[in-house]
């Protein structure tokens, strides 16, 4: 990333009484203090909790710093495939049917398909994530692109699920969302994301089983994807820190930003998935830095008891080893990303846009119900919010950024 790319432009949220010293921002040297402090009071746990794996194997388990020795993420498509991909947009276009009707059957890829179960096959049991290169987003309109990754995301996770429950005042299931900065509109005091911001994002999850990103334009400067395999993180802090482990593990008061009856619900962060007669033992790691901390214009509710010093040397230690742990898939125009969310977290770098090189990707969530991992019980009510009586009919994809309600101080 260019030296010259501003990193953090967003004012730090306010603290609520009460919170320890710790920002959006994440700060080496208050990390570093707070560790200190917490190792000399002693008192710590010294092994992972009951029914945790010492340690985690598997393909997933990667250091971003050698992963290419041995995996290329990177599956280009030929101009065969590119073809097929055209005669499946005309089809589906020649069904005059609403987007919410993309599938697999409407938006028929006979030669593709297999590589794309292939490689759902790699985001659930190998890797943990993977880009499609080569499509020409400059070739098509933008409905055409939404419909060209819609359709090639339907053969990759059948099921699209919701990010916003409202559209243009009404109510509706947003299933494409968009990742750009809208910092400049009027009013600009209602951002509190910084997905709508050129500010760095720090190592985080989404929600539901699988993030797809799709670039559309990137930026001028900066910008860089970032992802960490949180099976490495959870390996590097259960041999150096177990009793963070522990903290990770139980319950935190996450914030809810959206309008709810209770502004805030208790979960852990990290979860066990107990091994299946189909499934080996995983663990699943979600997620978000600022549901503890705040962004920009929605700070963390004082209403919500402030989190632990604990907490917050995790949240910090989450960030800084996936920093360390972490690859550059280099995005470029026209990738498209798919993340397991489940295995792996995520952070981008602070950009400048320029000119016509303004960065903007568009969002997926999905799910495969044939690869699926387990959802723990006490995710499943967040997860039906996401995929829970989403249908064709009611399915929306808008052409146009917009600030979704979990990141609008005016939602």
């Amino acid at each position: 990333m260019s030296t010259t790319t501003v990193t953090w432009v967003t004012p730090a949220a306010q603290l609520p009484p009460g919170q320890p010293d710790i920002n959006y921002a994440p700060n080496y040297d208050k990390w570093q203090a707070r560790a200190a402090r917490r190792l000399a009071a002693g008192n710590l746990p010294s092994k992972v909790p009951e029914g945790f794996p010492e340690q985690l194997t598997g393909d997933v388990v990667w250091d971003g710093a050698t992963l290419a020795e041995t995996y290329d993420w990177t599956y280009v498509l030929n101009a065969e495939q590119l073809a097929e991909i055209d005669q499946a947009v005309a089809h589906f276009k020649s069904l005059g049917l609403s987007h919410g009707h993309i599938t697999a059957d409407t938006f028929p890829l006979p030669s593709l398909h297999s590589e794309l179960r292939r490689l759902s096959d790699e985001l659930h049991s190998g890797h943990g994530f993977f880009v499609i290169r080569g499509v020409k987003v400059d070739e098509h309109t933008r409905e055409e692109n939404i419909i060209i990754y819609t359709g090639l995301s339907a053969h990759v996770a059948a099921q699209r699920g919701r990010q916003d429950h409202k559209f243009e005042g009404k109510l509706a299931d947003v299933v494409l969302t968009h990742v750009k900065d809208l910092s400049h509109s009027d009013p600009n005091g209602i951002i509190g994301s910084p997905a709508y911001t050129t500010d760095k994002q720090v190592f985080h999850t989404d929600s539901g089983d699988i993030v797809a990103l799709f670039a559309l334009e990137t930026a001028a400067e900066g910008g860089a994807s970032k992802l960490t395999s949180t099976w490495k993180v959870y390996n590097e802090i259960a041999r150096t820190r177990p009793d963070l482990i522990h903290t990770l593990s139980e319950s935190w008061d996450v914030e809810v930003f959206e309008k709810a009856d209770k502004q805030w619900t208790e979960r852990p962060l990290l979860h066990l998935l107990p091994a299946t007669d189909t499934a080996p033992q995983r663990v699943s790691l979600q997620y978000g830095r600022r549901y503890f901390v705040g962004f920009g214009a929605l700070p963390r509710s004082a209403d919500i008891p402030p989190i632990t010093e604990a907490q917050a040397e995790a949240l910090d230690t989450l960030h800084f080893t996936g920093e360390k742990f972490c690859v550059n898939t280099e995005f470029q125009k026209g990738d498209i990303q798919y993340v397991n969310n489940l295995s792996i977290f995520h952070a981008r770098d602070g950009f400048v846009d320029r000119g016509e090189k303004q960065r903007h990707l568009l969002r997926l969530w999905l799910r495969d119900p044939e690869n699926a991992w387990h959802t723990p019980e006490v995710l499943q009510g967040r997860w039906d919010q996401i995929y829970k009586g989403v249908q064709p009919k009611t399915e929306v994809f808008p052409l146009e950024p917009f600030i979704r309600s979990a990141g609008n101080k005016a939602r």
